[in-house]
């Protein structure tokens, strides 16, 4: 089962394949709008997204490019396009796949289950770092075997830093793989979220453990000595 966020103007169509999706047994929302997609998807974030291309307030397309700068959500385009000309601007934004109309609920689901086993082979297997493991996989962290309690952000920061047990990262590398965010004027982010992760390691930047700050460089995470 997995939890679908179904992106649709078209009401017939929207009702046709919730239902049919929830008989298939995946739980499903949607929503008649982009803006309002774009506002599930951040929030409840789910397991996939369908998403229609013609939706009355935004292009599908920049829709796409919208949840491609703040979520690595997979996404499968829904469209009655079929051509190479409108099909490859569409993959090339972040789609993963995509079906043509008119299509039903079980071909849709098999495009779901080929798209999510495609992902779950991708994510990379769990990190360890002196007694520190990340698992991306269940978006766990613990510390000497207890668990952290991180918000997705933090998860995904301490994720990528254990990625690279010993470099440096520099903020505009972290605003930019982890934000999707352009550099400046938010490097204060980082350093927030820095601090909040520090502290649920149970150290200080000035008496670190994990998290080393290399003045004018950037933040490492090793292995504590």
């Amino acid at each position: 089962m997995a939890d679908i966020l179904l992106i649709e103007d078209d009401v017939t169509i929207r009702t046709s394949l919730s239902r049919g999706l929830r008989d298939l047994g995946h739980a499903v929302s949607s929503s008649p709008t982009a803006l309002e997609g774009l506002r599930l998807a951040v929030q409840d974030r789910p397991d996939l997204i369908v998403l229609d291309l013609g939706l009355p307030d935004l292009d599908g397309v920049e829709l796409l490019r919208m949840l491609r700068a703040v979520s690595r959500v997979p996404v499968i385009v829904a469209t009655a396009r079929d051509g190479d000309a409108e099909m490859v601007p569409v993959l090339d934004a972040g789609a993963d796949d995509y079906v043509v109309k008119p299509y039903s609920a079980r071909q849709l689901d098999a495009r779901v289950r080929a798209v999510l086993r495609r992902v779950a082979e991708a994510v990379p297997e769990p990190l360890a770092v002196g007694g520190l493991r990340v698992d991306p996989r269940a978006r766990t962290a613990t510390l000497d075997g207890v668990s952290l309690d991180l918000t997705p952000r933090e998860f995904d920061v301490l994720h990528f830093l254990a990625a690279r047990p010993g470099e440096v990262v520099t903020k505009r590398e972290l605003l930019t793989e982890v934000w999707r965010l352009p550099y400046g004027g938010a490097d204060k982010t980082v350093d927030v979220h820095l601090s909040w992760l520090r502290r649920k390691l149970g150290e200080t930047a000035a008496e670190p453990r994990y998290l080393h700050t290399v003045r004018g460089v950037g933040v490492k995470l090793v292995e504590p000595s």
